[in-house]
């Protein structure tokens, strides 16, 4: 049910973010997801690829500290009103919403999220008994 997500630890300087795309980029790794935070001296970038064993080790071979987390993908109607329902099913059942963050790809009817929260077998099935479709590993590799 839940999806990897690397979460790479960068420094917050000119040049950083595009050493991590053309690394993944020469290893035929295809960002599906990606969200960066930042703070004055350092970034967190969270990605959802194609292939995260080889993203993990090419990443770690140029000295990223990465680590792998597991979150939900869910796939939501691309209307108003539609993540609110979906958020609505978790705060139901009391399950907290860390972050989200959207996936790149997006269909002419339906938009992909990417939810981290605390429970995730507990929100996905709760999603999915109210109708929302969760991403796959295998979902990733089509979009």
């Amino acid at each position: 049910m839940a999806i990897k997500q690397l979460t790479v630890f960068v420094q917050n300087k000119k040049g950083t973010v595009v050493s991590v795309t053309d690394i993944l980029a020469k290893n035929n790794v295809n960002i599906r997801a990606l969200s960066i935070a930042e703070t004055e001296d350092f970034g967190i970038l969270r990605l959802i690829v194609n292939d995260e064993a080889t993203a993990e080790k090419v990443l770690s071979e140029q000295g990223y500290l990465i680590k792998t987390v597991d979150v939900l993908g869910v796939k939501i109607g691309d209307e108003p009103g539609k993540l609110t329902a979906a958020l609505d099913v978790l705060d139901k059942i009391d399950i907290n919403v860390e972050y989200l963050y959207a996936f790149m790809a997006r269909t002419e009817k339906h938009a992909y999220v990417v939810l981290r929260v605390e429970d995730n077998q507990t929100a996905g099935t709760a999603l999915e008994q109210a109708g929302f479709h969760l991403i796959t590993e295998a979902d990733i590799s089509k979009l």
